[in-house]
């Protein structure tokens, strides 16, 4: 059986194709697979297992529509839906994953990561994530009206695009430190990330022994989903 591995859909009313392709993707090849694991930023922002938007019940009943199909579910969070909790969990079926996960996946130790905490050079983002990773600053922004925290969201994305636009690319990307220090100290021979949008596979060593990292790519102009059995890994697009 073949578990699939997506990232980086940023759903959202202003990409209704990409909703599509997603609902599209989970009523056919996902509905066929053993386990779908979504690591990170399924949303392009999640403001509370409250949230009662059309396109937040409407994913979720889709999920929850895939799970009972007996496809086992898996989501990590990212640094647009961090805020996804334990309700969302109980809609969905879908199993929460703190990050990092080690499993052993089709008997190959294997390290997943939504990527965002390997990006070391970006100091400016990584300040801002310990901020809005406080329990008691996400406890105070949920108890604020759900309009309010919409204004918010809307803020971060704009703020994120400046970010995103005045920064190097460069300090945008993993570095080479931070992900063989994760792989070492969880004792992983593949790594499984997203976040960078920017797929592909790394071969390299690590202690003398051969180890990958595989990058997902996002959904921004097609779907990208690894798939991975005990004949391999192979990491495609999905035209839209």
């Amino acid at each position: 059986m073949t578990s699939l591995f997506i990232s980086d859909l940023h759903l959202d009313d202003e990409r209704p194709a990409i909703t599509g392709l997603f609902l599209e993707f989970l009523r056919g090849e996902a509905s066929r697979a053993e386990a779908l694991y979504i690591l990170g930023d399924l949303f392009e922002s999640w403001i509370g297992d409250d949230d009662d938007s059309a396109l937040a019940l409407r994913v979720q009943q889709a999920l929850a529509g895939l799970t009972a199909r007996g496809v086992a579910g898996y989501f990590m969070a990212g640094n647009r839906d961090f805020l996804v909790g334990e309700r969302f969990a109980a809609a969905t079926g879908f199993r929460l994953l703190s990050d990092p996960t080690c499993l052993d996946l089709a008997g190959v130790p294997t390290l997943l990561m939504h990527g965002d905490t390997l990006c070391t050079d970006d100091v400016a983002y990584q300040q801002f994530r310990s901020v809005v990773r406080d329990p008691a600053w996400q406890q105070n922004f949920l108890a604020q009206p759900l309009e309010q925290r919409r204004a918010f969201a809307r803020h971060a994305r704009e703020q994120s695009r400046a970010h995103t636009g005045s920064a190097m690319a460069a300090i945008m990307d993993v570095t080479d430190a931070a992900v063989r220090e994760a792989m070492a100290r969880h004792g992983a021979a593949r790594l499984i990330h997203g976040h960078t949008h920017r797929p592909g596979r790394h071969r390299f060593e690590l202690d003398g022994i051969p180890v990958e990292r595989v990058v997902l790519g996002d959904w921004y102009e097609q779907g990208s989903v690894l798939r991975v059995d005990r004949d391999g890994v192979v990491l495609e697009g999905i035209p839209l």
